[in-house]
C-alpha cells in the first residue's frame, strides 16, 4: 500500500481514537443512579475571580453509592463550591455543614431512566456522527492524492480501509453505549 495512504489511515485511526474517547467521557457524565466524583466534571468553581474545575479545589469522594463528598482544601471555598454545583444544574442538592458539602443522589424512578438513556443514546448518535465525518475528510484527502501519482486502484484499497475502521470504531460506540444502558437500567 502507498505510504500516503498508510499516513491517511493512521491519521483516520488516531482521530477516530478521540472521538470514542470523547464519547466514552459525555456519557460517564451520564448519572446511573450511582454517586460518582465523574458526575462533577465540568463544575466550574469561582475561585478568587478564576474558574476552577471542582477537583482543583477540593477533594471529591463518595463514602457509599448514594453520597458524593467535597472537602475543599480551603473553608473559604465552601459557598462558592455550593454556588457552582446549583448552578451546574446537575440535579443534586449541595448541603454544607461548615467543613464539608454532601450531595445525596436520589434513587432514578423509571421515567427519569428513560430520559437518561435517551440523552445516552444522543450521545452515541454524536459519537457515530464524528467517526463518519472523519470517514468523509479522510476519504476526501485520499482523493486527492491522485494528483500525487497515487493509482485508481491504491485510493480504492485505501477508502476500503477506512470504512473497515469506520464499522469498528461505530461498534466501539455501540458498545459504550450499550455498557451504559446496563448501567441505568440497573435498579
Amino acid at each position: 500500500m502507498n505510504e500516503l495512504i498508510k499516513k491517511q489511515l493512521n491519521d483516520c485511526r488516531t482521530t477516530m481514537d478521540k472521538a470514542v474517547d470523547h464519547c466514552d467521557a459525555e456519557l460517564t457524565k451520564i448519572r446511573a443512579g450511582k454517586a460518582s466524583p465523574a458526575m462533577l466534571d465540568g463544575i466550574m468553581v469561582d475561585y478568587y475571580g478564576n474558574p476552577t474545575p471542582l477537583q482543583q479545589v477540593g477533594s471529591v469522594t463518595t463514602p457509599d453509592a448514594r453520597t458524593l463528598v467535597i472537602q475543599p482544601w480551603e473553608k473559604s471555598l465552601l459557598s462558592p463550591i455550593e454556588r457552582a454545583i446549583i448552578d451546574s444544574n446537575v440535579g443534586l442538592n449541595p448541603q454544607n455543614d461548615g467543613v464539608m458539602i454532601r450531595l445525596n443522589v436520589p434513587p432514578l424512578t423509571e421515567e427519569r431512566r428513560k430520559d437518561l438513556f435517551k440523552k445516552a443514546k444522543e450521545e452515541a448518535e454524536k459519537g457515530r456522527i464524528a467517526i463518519r465525518n472523519i470517514r468523509k475528510d479522510v476519504n476526501g484527502k485520499i482523493q486527492r492524492l491522485k494528483s500525487e501519482g497515487v493509482s485508481e486502484d491504491e485510493i480504492k484499497g485505501g477508502e476500503a480501509e477506512v470504512q473497515k475502521l469506520t464499522d469498528s470504531y461505530i461498534v466501539k460506540v455501540d458498545k459504550l453505549v450499550e455498557i451504559k444502558e446496563k448501567d441505568i437500567m440497573t435498579v
